[in-house]
C-alpha cells in the first residue's frame, strides 16, 4: 500500500507541476493523519520527486507531523536523512488525565521522550498542546505551560479545546459527562497563554501559534498570507495561480478512491474551481487578520476591486478591536478572542 500511494503521489505531483511549471518551492510538509508512520525512503521519494519537477529553494523548509511516541520517534533520523528538517509533534497535553479525555495513547512521559529525540536530531521542531480542558485552573495551566516553553525550544501551537458536533466529545457535554470551561474561563486562560509566552520570548505570530524571531512555521504562513499551495495525497486542498486565475483544489479524501482517482485519472482531485475576486478577497482577509503582522489592505483591493469600506475600519478601531501601523492592519490583543466577529464586519 505504501509503496502504491508514493506511487501515486509521484504522478499527482507530475500532474500539478503540469499545471503550475516553473515554481520554485520554499516549503514542504508531510501532514494529515499519521504520516510519520511511512518509511523513510517514501519521504525521500516524494522529495525527489518534487525535486524532478519543480525547483528546491536552498533554504527549503520541510516538515513531518509526528505522533509522540517511542515507535514513530525511532525513525527520526531515517526522516532527517531522507531531507525532513523539522519535525511537528502532536502532543496535546503535558498532564496523563488529560490525554486520556483527550483519547490519545501516548503518556506525557513518551511525549516529553520524543520531544528529546526531536530536539537530538533536528534542528528545528516544535509541538501543540491543547489548553480550556476540563478542570483545568489558571495554576494547572501555568505550570504545564511553563514546562513546555522549557521543551520547546523556539515554537508552540496552543489551541483552545472546541467541541464540534457529531463527535465522541460533543456526545459526552450533551449528557453532561464533559464539563469544559464557560467562556470567562477559557478567556482568562487565554489571556494568560498570551502573558506568558511574551514574557517567555515566544509571543504569538498568529492566534495559536508562538515563536522566537525568525522561527515561525514558513509553510502555515504561506497559508496566512494567502500565497500559492499545492496540495497533494488523499483530502489535501491547495490554491494555483493557473494562467493568471486563483484556483480552489480539493482531493479526494478517502484513501482507496484517490488511489483509484490518480490510476484513472492521473490526479486525485474532486474539485478544481475558479475563485470569484470576492472570494479571494474573503479567504485574504481571514487568514491574513490571523496574523500579529496582520494584512496590507492595498493586497485587499487588488483581490476585491474595491477597498475596505473606512466607516468600519474607523468603528472597529474605536473599540480597540483593531488598528493601522506602517499601513499595515492588523487585530489588536482585544480583538483576536473575536477575531471571526472582527472579520465578519471588516467583509461585511
Amino acid at each position: 500500500m505504501r509503496r502504491v500511494s508514493c506511487a501515486r503521489s509521484k504522478t499527482e505531483i507530475a500532474a500539478t507541476a503540469a499545471r503550475v511549471p516553473g515554481r520554485t518551492v520554499s516549503t514542504i510538509f508531510f501532514g494529515g493523519g499519521t504520516p510519520s508512520l511511512m518509511a523513510p525512503a517514501t519521504a525521500a521519494a516524494i522529495l525527489d520527486a518534487i525535486a524532478a519537477h519543480w525547483t528546491i529553494a536552498p533554504d527549503v523548509e520541510v516538515t513531518l507531523e509526528a505522533n509522540p511516541t517511542s515507535v514513530e520517534a525511532t525513525r527520526f533520523r531515517g526522516f532527517r536523512a531522507a531531507g525532513v528538517n523539522r519535525v511537528s509533534l502532536g502532543v496535546q497535553a503535558l498532564d496523563d488525565v488529560a490525554l486520556k479525555q483527550l483519547g490519545r495513547l501516548h503518556t506525557a512521559q513518551e511525549a516529553l521522550d520524543a520531544v528529546a529525540i526531536a530536539r537530538s536530531i533536528f534542528e528545528r521542531y516544535s509541538f501543540d498542546l491543547i489548553y480550556a480542558r476540563p478542570g483545568q485552573t489558571p495554576a494547572d495551566w501555568r505550570t504545564e505551560l511553563a514546562r513546555a516553553i522549557d521543551e520547546a525550544a523556539e515554537h508552540l501551537s496552543l489551541y483552545q479545546l472546541t467541541i464540534e458536533q457529531d463527535t465522541p466529545f460533543f456526545a459526552l457535554r450533551a449528557a453532561g459527562k464533559l464539563v469544559i470551561p464557560d467562556d470567562d474561563h477559557a478567556r482568562e486562560l487565554y489571556d494568560l497563554t498570551q502573558e506568558i509566552t511574551a514574557a517567555r520570548g515566544l509571543p504569538a505570530y498568529e492566534i495559536s501559534n508562538h515563536a522566537r524571531p525568525g522561527a515561525a512555521c514558513r509553510h502555515n504562513l504561506v497559508y496566512w498570507r494567502y500565497h500559492e499551495y499545492a496540495g497533494v495525497g488523499p483530502g489535501a486542498h491547495g490554491r494555483l495561480l493557473v494562467d493568471g486565475t486563483r484556483r480552489a483544489t480539493a482531493t479526494e479524501k478517502r484513501p482507496e478512491d484517490w488511489l483509484i482517482r490518480v490510476e484513472t485519472d492521473g490526479h486525485g482531485l474532486v474539485s478544481d474551481d475558479a475563485l470569484l475576486r470576492s472570494e479571494q478577497a474573503d479567504e485574504f482577509l481571514l487568514m491574513g487578520l490571523r496574523l500579529a503582522e496582520g494584512i496590507d489592505p492595498r493586497r485587499y483591493t487588488a483581490f476585491a476591486g474595491h477597498a475596505l469600506e473606512d466607516a468600519r475600519i474607523a468603528m472597529l478601531g474605536g473599540e480597540g478591536l483593531i488598528e493601522t501601523v506602517g499601513g499595515r492592519l492588523r487585530v489588536t490583543r482585544a480583538g483576536f478572542p473575536i477575531l471571526d466577529a472582527v472579520v465578519a464586519d471588516l467583509a461585511a
